[in-house]
């Protein structure tokens, strides 16, 4: 018989079964599309050995006048500014008070109580104290956590035990970072647990605490920042990086600022900064559908006038604002059930919302990307587009990724692209992790979907970079695309990936095939081992309902009669391989699990021949 060529076309395609995807690929980790034929994806390396506090949920990337290249790193517990692979605590001050002996020590313990009435703090905040007298044996200047929180006072842990017990410290200076958020979304459950008026009446009501996330933009060389129910934080970039971020609102000649919103975002178009979610002018109180924006090319004045462009607007359809992105000459605005696009019209209106997209949902406030002039975004349910139209994205994954969810954490999902290779990537909890451990993927030249395991919590493809930066839960940044191996936390490591197919008939399927050779089509261009290899596996089948070698496995039947597998290596310079295996029906699977490989698959050939009806 002719040689068989396996000419699978792109993408990975999980919403049928193995056998009704023939033709495609099943199942795959750490492999992407280009060019039709699959590849393993790039490696990753540290960009430094500094690490932060906390975990990374919020990345922004420019360029000061004095050409100092940022990164604005915004945790759970502070905020910081990446220059040069290190990083610098920008966290604005919450308070600064001035204690008298407010140090008590319990002799042999390293746990020490601070004493101070003002409150304020909470459990895992930052405190640093300085000008502090020995108390107990220890000098308690520097920065500390709390560890523990009482009416009037809070625990702190000492870098060595304290000699004896003692209260004291003399003048202290104690200055207060801003109370730190949540790491993970946590359930609550119970009275006052969700909005007034869900639920019966006389049950206990569920909600979630939502994580630290921050949304940040740069207004010319400076900074804006802030996290969700808070104010807007301004970074000063000449005052260098030892200098703090401080409320908007203390600037000389600041008029009206919000002191509260969920995220904030500054248009290309005449530099509006706009708080969504925003106080309603005058008042405390938030309105989760309130968008309000600043002067234009003034960060400073909220206050409507007939001689400025501040001014505000409510949107109508949905209960709250989820997320916002600039777009080409306008700005989208996603509610919990419609998609609006903010349009400039110039005073008196200034803005207007044009409700573009009903019936939708967003699953976070990152889980949207623009690449190419299209908006793609991560749902509920489904993945959506906007091309200006509205529409639900053809997503070959969707009962793969949605089935397998952790739908407390939809906070954690965050999305970001990889222009370099037309992708668009989105990361989330599967159904057991409270961290997001999973990527899906979506080739937007070529419109296909892979998905793969990776834990990160934050991604940015700004172009400013050479690769794309991505925040991990080891506490540092490190580039993505960046040589073929896991550098993330300076030990080398491999990364193993693999693709399988779907399964396709060998000859008509009503026979079977016996196949004695394999001719591989695959290349190692750009491995660093000296001798790369990777294994291919032929996995035949007596029919398209029974099991792989292992009848345990997915796909498998359980069943004690099954068909050998064949497991080949492939080097760089082979031409051909022998093996002995029949089926009916034939998977084959890529894989590679060595440093410094990496690998592209062409069009692999068999050579079979009829071998009977059973």
């Amino acid at each position: 018989m002719p040689l068989k060529k396996l000419q699978l076309k792109a993408g990975v395609n999980r919403e049928n079964t193995r056998y009704t995807s023939e033709g495609g690929w099943y199942e795959c980790d750490k492999v992407r599309f280009r060019q039709g034929t699959p590849e393993k994806i790039g490696g990753w390396q540290r960009i430094s050995t500094s690490v932060f506090d906390g975990v990374c949920r919020s990345l922004w990337n420019w360029v000061t006048l004095g050409g100092q290249n940022l990164v604005g790193v915004g945790t759970n517990l502070k905020f910081y500014i990446e220059q040069g692979g290190l990083y610098y605590n920008i966290t604005p001050i919450r308070a600064t008070n001035t204690l008298t002996n407010p140090f008590t020590t319990a002799s042999g313990s390293a746990t020490v109580t601070v004493t101070d009435a003002a409150g304020g703090y909470g459990l895992g905040d930052f405190v640093t104290f300085s000008n502090a007298s020995a108390v107990g044996g220890l000098t308690l200047n520097g920065e500390f956590q709390i560890q523990t929180v009482a009416s009037g006072s809070y625990t702190i842990t000492a870098s060595s035990t304290a000699s004896s017990a003692a209260t004291g410290g003399g003048t202290v200076t104690a200055v207060y970072q801003i109370n730190v958020g949540p790491a993970q979304a946590t359930p609550l459950v119970g009275w006052g647990a969700s909005t007034w008026g869900s639920g019966a009446w006389s049950t206990g009501a569920s909600s979630t605490e939502s994580i630290r996330i921050w949304s940040q933009a740069n207004f010319g060389e400076d900074l804006l920042f802030s996290h969700g129910d808070g104010p807007i934080y301004f970074w000063d970039a000449s005052g260098g990086v030892s200098g703090v971020g401080v409320e908007l609102s203390t600037l000389s000649g600041a008029s009206n600022v919000p002191t509260t919103q969920k995220f904030i975002l500054v248009s290309d178009i005449n530099r509006f900064v706009f708080c969504f979610g925003a106080n309603t002018l005058g008042s405390a109180t938030q309105n989760p559908m309130l968008i309000r924006w600043s002067d234009q090319e003034d960060a400073t004045n909220w206050t409507p006038g007939a001689t400025n462009q501040a001014g505000d607007l409510v949107l109508s359809n949905g209960s709250r604002i989820v997320a916002a992105k600039q777009a080409r000459q306008e700005v989208l605005v996603w509610t919990d059930s419609a998609l609006y696009a903010l349009q400039y019209v110039g005073a008196p209106v200034v803005w207007t919302a044009q409700l573009v997209g009903e019936n939708i949902s967003t699953a976070s406030q990152n889980a949207v990307a623009y690449a190419n002039g299209v908006a793609y975004w991560m749902g509920k349910d489904k993945f959506y587009m906007y091309d200006g139209r509205t529409k639900p994205l053809k997503c070959d994954l969707r009962k793969f990724v949605f089935n397998d969810f952790n739908e407390e954490q939809y906070d954690s999902v965050f999305a970001g692209t990889n222009e370099s290779y037309h992708e668009i990537w989105w990361f989330y909890c599967s159904s057991d992790s409270l961290v997001a451990d999973r990527y899906v993927v979506y080739n937007y030249l070529e419109q296909v979907w892979y998905y793969g395991t990776m834990t990160r919590s934050a991604w940015l493809d700004s172009g400013l970079r050479t690769n794309p930066l991505a925040a991990t839960y080891t506490y540092n940044l490190v580039n993505q695309e960046q040589g073929v191996d896991d550098n993330e936390t300076g030990v080398t490591a491999a990364i193993p990936a693999y693709i399988t197919s779907a399964q396709f008939d060998l000859d008509d399927g009503h026979k079977f095939a016996f196949i004695w050779r394999l001719i591989p089509d695959i290349r190692f261009d750009d491995s660093e081992a000296g001798s790369p290899s990777a294994t291919m596996t032929l996995l035949p089948l007596t029919d398209s309902g029974a099991g792989y070698n292992n009848p345990t496995s997915v796909g498998g039947s359980n069943s004690g009669s099954i068909t050998r597998t064949a497991v080949l290596p492939v080097e760089q310079f082979t031409d051909q391989l022998y093996t002995r295996v029949r089926g009916r029906q034939l998977s084959i699977k890529v894989e590679s699990s060595d440093i410094g490989v990496t690998w592209q698959l062409g069009s692999p050939r068999i050579d079979m021949r009829p071998d009977g009806r059973r």
